[in-house]
Parts: structure tokens; sequence; C-alpha cells
């Protein structure tokens, strides 16, 4: 049975989609402003092991993210540098759907810009204000807290003798200083801004996820995710812009993900310790390290992102692929060990079993890796048979359709075919006694990331991390 922690209850709670068999999820996109650093990409590898469990318990998915291509830190680069918004955000939109790439997040269903919905906020800040939970001052409208009883039941936070009608207007603000916030914004100077009946002005930050999941995924949700530090005010202004709209409860779960550490310490450029994932790539490690390290710790514990913990991650995925390669490679006797069979179903069963209890990944990734100790064990004394490997193929590819950390990218240049005919070429250099043409096309193929490994089996030969 699959469960998940909900914030907004504070329990852990079985969990099935509301209807249809399709999980109605939302989750909190990019504000493309600057590159994704690593700390957002916790969250977002956190929301792709979300998707492919889901996806791996027979559920299908109506996955919405917005890009939030519009707030103050947008506008501000972008007046500096004499860009349109569009012209801004669109480098930096492009830039995140790589670096997705790069690091194997699956898309979602719908990547929604927020600027291509612009009518349809000022139509619920309409809906809003008819409604009386907005009024309006200097050409922008806020939404009134205090018409909103609800207002921290996702947070926690007792409000009831801090709401006092104070109003903030920037769109991040401090945990627990419960203000009326801006639906729609008046523009300053020089800002770009959108002719409306609200008047010239856009969006607030909070409108537009509330917007945006509204109208493609209905009134109540099945799982609303983000990182821990959009609980407020973001998540918990979007349940009361939504449920004022509505009536109806906004997200039946609540998922969140806990802040990510570096080396010990809050990640900050003042502390020289700011890292995108640009600059991880750069210094040498390989995406498939970064992604397995980003995934290893369950998502609502704190992530302590280390340069020494992504060279175990390497090593990590090193055991797998190694694993994986006996599997292809090696020659076992005929026959079946029903010992072994047992112990790979068992192995398969506490995969899932840590996956449903709230995607608890260093539980799974343990049953995974104790099960490849006690296999290359049955391999090494000859108990493993042939027909133990199908099996155990398949829990490796449960495993990988999860983690997905299997496969190295291509080495530049080389493709698996010309690979194996270079492999057929040493070969046959070393059945006529010529070692050095062999050992020149070893070290070839090691010059570009292929590693031979000569067995009693034959040769086996796989690709080096990066």
């Amino acid at each position: 049975m699959l469960r998940f922690y909900n914030t907004l209850s504070q329990q852990v709670e079985a969990f099935t989609p509301a209807r249809d068999n399709t999980v109605r999820m939302y989750t909190c996109g990019p504000t493309v402003y600057d590159f994704a650093h690593i700390g957002n990409f916790r969250t977002f590898t956190f929301v792709d092991i979300l998707r492919r469990w889901l996806r791996a318990n027979g559920f299908g998915l109506d996955h919405v993210m917005n890009i939030t291509d519009v707030d103050d830190k947008i506008i501000r680069n972008a007046v500096a540098q004499r860009k349109s918004l569009k012209e801004y955000t669109t480098l930096y939109t492009e830039k995140f759907l790589e670096d997705c790439k790069t690091l194997r997040l699956q898309t979602p269903e719908r990547l929604v810009p927020a600027t291509d919905h612009i009518d349809d906020m000022v139509e619920a800040i309409q809906r809003l204000g008819a409604r009386s939970h907005t009024y309006s001052s200097d050409g922008s409208v806020y939404f009134r807290i205090s018409s909103f009883p609800g207002y921290g039941k996702l947070s926690h936070n007792d409000f009831s003798g801090n709401i006092a009608g104070a109003r903030v207007d920037v769109d991040e603000y401090e945990k627990a200083d419960a203000r009326d916030f801006a639906l729609w914004k008046a523009p300053k100077e020089g800002e770009p801004f959108w002719p409306t009946a609200l008047g010239p002005g856009r969006p607030g930050w909070h409108i537009e996820c509330s917007v945006l999941a509204l109208k493609y995924l209905g009134e109540t949700l099945d799982i609303h995710a983000g990182g821990v530090d959009l609980i407020f005010p973001h998540h918990e202004n979007e349940i009361a812009q939504s449920e004022s709209l509505t009536g109806a409860p906004f997200a039946r779960f609540w998922l969140h993900a806990e802040f990510l550490m570096v080396e010990g310490q809050k990640m900050s450029k003042s502390l020289g310790n700011y890292f995108t994932l640009r600059d991880v790539l750069d210094k040498g490690h390989a995406p498939e390290a970064i992604r397995y390290l980003l995934a290893s710790v369950p998502y609502r514990k704190g992530l302590n992102f280390t340069f020494e913990g992504l060279k175990s991650a390497a090593t990590a995925i090193d055991r797998l692929r190694n694993f994986k390669l006996r599997l292809e490679t090696d020659c076992y006797a005929e026959g079946h060990n029903e010992v072994l069979a047992a112990r790979t179903a068992q192995a398969c069963k506490s995969f899932t079993d840590s996956l449903n209890d709230d995607l608890n990944t260093a539980e799974a990734l343990g049953a995974i890796f104790e099960y490849i100790r006690d296999a290359n064990s049955a391999m090494d004394s000859g108990e493993f048979r042939g027909g133990n490997v199908p099996a155990a193929q398949d829990l490796l590819k449960l495993f990988d359709s999860v983690f997905e950390v299997l496969e190295p990218r291509a080495a530049a240049g080389i493709s698996d075919a010309e690979v194996e005919l270079k492999v057929a070429e040493r070969t046959a250099a070393k059945k006529a006694k010529d070692f050095v043409r062999a050992d020149r096309i070893r070290e070839e193929l090691l010059e570009k990331g292929i590693i031979l490994e000569d067995t009693k089996s034959g040769v086996r030969w796989k690709r080096k991390s990066p």
C-alpha cells in the first residue's frame, strides 16, 4: 500500500487518486531568473522519483508544473540587462530544461509558463474581489487574509492574533509574517506591465500557481508538492486563494522536500558553497552520480551534499553496473537455484515496500545493495544458475525505472557497435600473438572511456563514468 506523509494532516496516510486512477498533481517549477542550483534540483529530483513511483504503482499521471517567468527578481535583472521579459526568461527556461534532461528528470505532462495565462489570473482576481476577499491600494490588488478563516492550516501556525491588515508587496517574505499579499502589482517606473481590466501591472507570484492548478487539474488536486521553503507563505497563500475561489479543498496531499546543505552548511554565495548543476558537472562529476546523491536520502530528511558523497555515489553506481554486466556476460550452469530465487523475490518486496513507505529511498537502495552482495557471493561460489538471471535482471530494471543511473552517457565519438568491432579486432590480434597491437587497442578504447575486462567467459567492456 502506497503511503505519504501529508503536511496538511501531519500524518502518514494511504494514497490513491480521488478518481479515474489518474493522479492530478501540481508541483512548483523554477523561477527562471538564473541557472537552477543543486538545492532546487534536490526538490525536482524528489518530484521525479515521486512521478516514477506513482506510475510503478499503476497510476496514470496528469502533472502540471509552472514556469515562473515574471517576478521581482526577473524584472530587476531583465531591466538591468535591458532585455524584454520574454527574451530574458526564454534563455533560462531553455537552460533549466537542458539541466532536467541531463539529470534524466521526466517532463511533466503540462509545463506552463505563467505569462501564458495573464487573462485567467485577472479573471480569478476579479472573482475574488466579487466575494470580498480583496481590496485595492495605489493600483495594486491585495488578498485580505482575514477573510479566510483557515489561514495557517498548512504551516500549522496560529495567526489568530497576528492578522492586522498590514500588507506586503514583495513576492517572498519572512516566515510567520502574516500579511495581506499582492494578487496584482502596479508597475514601478520602467517596469514591464500588462494593460488589463485591473489596470496596468502584473500578477503576484502566489496567484499564478492557484490559477494554473485549478485551470488544468480541477478544484481539488490529489497531490501538491514542492520544497519546505514554500510551505509558508507560498503554499499557504495558494490555499487561501484557491479555496476562496472554489469552496472546495485545494489539495488532498501536500508533500514537501527538506533543505539541502553543502558540506554541512547552508548554501550561500557569500560562503563560496553555492553551486548550480553546471558548476558541479564542470568539476568532472557525472550527472548520474549527482542524481544518485540527490535521490539517496529520503525527501523529508535534510541532505548534506558533499563532494566526497559524490565520489561514493559514483562508486555505488559502478557496483550496480558491474553486477548488471556480470548478469549479461558471465556463464552460468543450467538450472534454477530456488533459495536464490526466493532471495531475489524478497529483495524486490523490500525495495517496493520501502518506496511505498513515503518514498524511503535509503531503505530501497539498501535492499538492492544487500541483494547484490548476496548474488555476487552466489556467482563467485557457482551457486548462481542461468535460470536465476531473468529475475535478477527484472529487479535491476525495476530499480532503474525509478533511480535511472545504470546507463552512462555515451562516450563521445564511439558507439556500442564500434566498441564491439574494436574488441573483436583486439581478440584477433591476441590470437595472432600481436600483443603490441592488442595493448594499443585497449589503450585507445580507454582514452575514449571504454574499460575492457578479460574474464574466463571472454572479454567484457563497460563505459567509464565521466
